[in-house]
């Protein structure tokens, strides 16, 4: 189910740009402070502000927080009280960054891909405070040159390709330089939706089977982010894009 090293070479080389989800691919942002728990605390804020009959039993149950605050958006949508829902949880996201556990050989392959020359992203449905701040505490910041998380408008959540069209665009990206990584089917159809290519992490083969594009001659997951970084190595360096380098990140929300 997961990429081979061949696959692996052939999908890298030709990547310049690279477009990372944030929880997942690049961390644990929830490992200390449960999303399951944010979740459940978002639906209480929800009741005290009177919109509890906005919610169906299992949306109440759910243990995602932004799928609960999408919910929310979507039956009243541009109003002031789930600005301020957004904003609570991007205040519960920014608690849970102390906590955040780095995921496996994240930071070694973010390394030594902006050593190579290429100039990555950050393409998230959190908030792009949040990433910096845990980019800050890895001491990572100059290896992104832009952030791209929640908006006001939480229709442009991915799937859609609102943060990954915006982060062609400030990274000057013609969409086949780039690569997305994400761990979520919505990643995958952002990807797709912006014409990117496409690479799954998943922490098991059980979730892999979830992340493979049905359209890719062959899978492009991994669960071990080693192998990526394998198949850098053995290509050598290439020569950045004009301009590239590792400039403090614009943070966008």
């Amino acid at each position: 189910m997961t990429a081979s090293a061949e696959s692996l070479r052939k999908l890298t080389a030709p990547v310049r740009y690279v477009l990372w989800d944030l929880d997942g691919p690049i961390c644990r942002l929830f490992a200390g402070h449960p999303a399951g728990v944010i979740a459940r605390d978002l639906v209480a804020e929800v009741d005290a502000l009177g919109l509890g009959g906005s919610l169906t039993e299992r949306e109440r149950a759910h243990r995602d927080p932004q799928a609960v605050l999408l919910r929310i958006s979507e039956r009243h949508p541009g109003s002031d009280l789930v600005g301020e829902l957004e904003e609570w949880l991007t205040r519960q996201e920014l608690a849970a960054v102390p906590g955040a556990r780095p995921t496996p050989y994240a930071d070694p392959l973010i390394r030594t891909w902006t050593a190579l020359g290429a100039v990555s992203a950050v393409t998230t449905n959190n908030s792009a405070r949040v990433a910096a701040a845990y980019l800050a505490t890895r001491g990572l910041t100059g290896c992104f040159a832009s952030l791209h998380g929640r908006t006001g408008d939480l229709g442009l959540m991915k799937p859609h390709p609102h943060a990954l069209l915006r982060a062609l665009t400030a990274l000057g990206a013609e969409p086949s330089q780039a690569l997305m990584i994400g761990d979520s089917p919505s990643d995958l159809a952002a990807a797709r939706a912006a014409g990117v290519p496409f690479l799954g992490y998943a922490r098991s083969e059980e979730k892999a089977a979830a992340l493979v594009d049905p359209d890719a001659a062959e899978p492009c997951v991994v669960t071990d982010l080693s192998d990526v970084r394998a198949a850098l190595l053995a290509q050598g360096p290439f020569a950045p894009p004009a301009g590239s380098g590792c400039p403090a990140p614009e943070s966008t929300s």
